[in-house]
């Protein structure tokens, strides 16, 4: 075991060969609130007791179960690298995570969904809108750009460092999709979706509150127009396997949170089998 190595040298060589990671701005911001505790302390200190304390720190801050995991796992992931693969740690100590609730799944009714863009400012409809026909995440659509949209082949495609998957991806576009893009045909050179010439870059603004209110929808965040688009394709048949290609999901798990909508469309597959004449 190398000596003397402490928390910051831990991070310094963390980032250094960490840099590359999707993730890394979110280590990053976990990395500043740890460093206001072990800036300098030895990692051969940093004990499940110093972690205790840092865990319940971090939940007395307010924050969600989930966030304090992330802020765990990266401490933990920092801890085992500096003890299996640097030798700066005769062993990495234990750190339990916090138990979360199940995935939330929220969606709106088609009729809800009429409200809603009926009571969004233009931009903001046009945006929804589209998120509802393509299942896009938020960033792929605020920055979406014109020289990524193919109109004739009613296609769209992104490449891998603007997917969360990390993979390139091309969208089919439906009607919808297409409806909402010929409108804004020769409104912005650059990007698609704009307010007052200037790219829009946040969605969840007082007016999106505002129309959720009118639209009498509660509990409902700018992301759940993607879980609808899933919700809605499940239910009308599609595969989990097309979804999962369609909305980019890395894994099939990532796509098991919708699998409940498809049960009465097994009913078809399930009468697939010969009939037989069972024994009395």
């Amino acid at each position: 075991m190398i000596p003397g190595k402490t928390w910051d040298d831990a991070v310094r060589r963390w980032l250094l060969e960490k840099g590359d990671k999707k993730s890394i701005k979110s280590d990053e911001s976990n990395i500043r609130w740890l460093n206001g505790y072990l800036s300098s302390v030895p990692l051969v200190d940093i004990s499940r007791e110093v972690i205790s304390s840092l865990k319940t720190k971090k939940i007395a801050s307010g924050v969600s179960n989930a966030t304090v995991n992330r802020m765990l796992a990266l401490l933990r992931s920092i801890l085992r690298v500096a003890a299996s693969e640097w030798d700066w740690l005769p062993l990495s100590p234990s750190v339990k995570l916090l138990r979360e609730p199940s995935r939330r799944v929220r969606y709106l009714s088609p009729a809800q969904a009429v409200r809603l863009l009926r009571e969004l400012p233009p931009h903001l409809s046009a945006m929804a809108a589209f998120s509802l026909a393509t299942g896009l995440r938020r960033s792929n659509v605020t920055g979406l750009k014109w020289s990524q949209i193919d109109l004739r082949k009613k296609m769209a495609w992104f490449d891998a460092e603007q997917m969360k998957s990390g993979n390139p991806q091309v969208i089919p576009l439906n009607s919808d999709s297409m409806r909402v893009l010929l409108a804004r045909v020769n409104i912005h050179p650059i990007f698609v979706f704009t307010y007052k010439g200037q790219r829009i870059t946040q969605a969840s603004t007082a007016a999106w509150y505002k129309a959720l209110a009118r639209a009498g929808i509660s509990d409902f965040r700018w992301h759940d127009l993607r879980h609808t688009w899933a919700s809605w394709h499940v239910q009308t048949g599609t595969p989990l396997l097309a979804l999962q290609e369609l909305g980019g999901w890395e894994s099939a798990e990532m796509v098991r949170r919708y699998a409940h909508f498809s049960t009465a469309n097994l009913a078809v597959y399930a009468a697939n089998l010969p009939p037989m004449i069972l024994p009395c």
